[in-house]
């Protein structure tokens, strides 16, 4: 069965950067969409960027032009760099991505576990 697994968070200071990494693996023919969500203590997840096979982006208004969304589709991988991170930015984010297994003909959406990133002094 398909599995994503993030890696990179930890603590930071704010200002500061961090870079999120996401490897899709298993039995999979194709992948869509790759994308990052975040959830804050006490509040709902949320989207923070995704990309398409193509390379599209979608960003939330309130990552704009901090965080970067980049994939390789060699490796499977999708990567969320964060930059000027603010304590507001403190959550923990998600990776997901949406794949098609061998043998199947739909697509379904995978999450991996999580990675926290607390930004604070």
């Amino acid at each position: 069965q398909a599995q994503v697994v993030e890696s990179g968070g930890g603590l930071v200071q704010p200002g500061g950067s961090l870079r999120l990494s996401c490897a899709a693996s298993g039995r999979i023919f194709s992948i869509n969409v790759m994308g990052w969500y975040r959830q804050a203590p006490g509040k709902e997840r949320e989207l923070v960027a995704d990309v398409t096979s193509g390379g599209s982006t979608n960003y939330a208004d309130s990552v704009k032009g901090r965080f970067t969304i980049s994939r390789d589709n060699a490796k499977k991988t999708v990567y969320l760099q964060m930059n000027s991170l603010k304590p507001e930015d403190t959550a923990v984010y998600y990776c997901n991505a949406d794949i098609m297994e061998f043998g199947a003909n739909w697509y379904s959406r995978v999450w991996g576990q999580g990675t926290l990133v607390t930004v604070s002094s």
